[in-house]
């Protein structure tokens, strides 16, 4: 198998991204996107899903850094696919924090969907626009061109239920990016293809 390894660069008049993926890492991890929070909640994201993830991310809002780096994040995960030859395609992850459970589940098919319910008690978590979390996911998926459907369960701390949210996308994203050998070589779909 070759190395599954994808290196995204962007730069526009918003913001300047530059992200290494490593999907069959060990949960390694340096992240600078100049916000403390999404740094934590991305580092959480590597660590439980055990890819080694290098970010640096620069620009001039909130909205526009969070947008672009799910954007480049989820086309580095997509580049370092490939064909899908062999991957398990889809995963699932249920993410206790304290009184907080999310749950994950993505479907790397090639068709591109998000369903996130998820809501929060406060505008801000720890300086982020809560609303951004729901907009990373979509960003994601959209950039990833995979099916996300994300929720948190139960929780009454905004922090807890983010941080689970992260932990659990890693979790389903590490179990369907997984190569099952028993469909070595193929494509897992009846169709025989997954669209880029």
């Amino acid at each position: 198998m070759s190395e599954r390894i994808s290196k995204v660069n962007r730069k526009t008049g918003e913001t300047d991204i530059e992200i290494k993926l490593n999907i069959d890492g060990s949960g390694l991890f340096d992240i600078k996107s100049g916000i403390n929070i999404v740094d934590h909640f991305l580092s959480q994201l590597a660590k439980h899903g055990m890819f080694d993830i290098t970010i640096t991310a620069s620009g001039d809002n909130q909205h526009h850094i969070v947008e672009d780096v799910a954007i480049c994040l989820g086309k580095a995960f997509n580049e370092t696919l490939g064909d899908k030859k062999g991957i398990t395609r889809m995963g699932n992850a249920m993410v206790p924090m304290d009184e907080a459970l999310a749950v994950v589940a993505v479907d790397i098919g090639g068709r591109t969907y998000s369903v996130i319910d998820v809501s929060f008690e406060r505008t801000n978590i720890d300086g982020l626009d809560a609303d951004l979390i729901r907009h990373f996911l979509e960003s994601f998926a959209s950039g990833a061109k995979i099916n996300l459907h994300a929720m948190v369960l139960t929780g009454t701390n905004d922090h807890h239920k983010a941080e689970a949210l992260f932990k659990a996308l890693g979790r389903a994203l590490d179990s369907a990016t997984c190569i099952d050998d028993r469909v070595a070589g193929k494509i897992p779909s009846t169709k025989n293809i997954i669209d880029n």
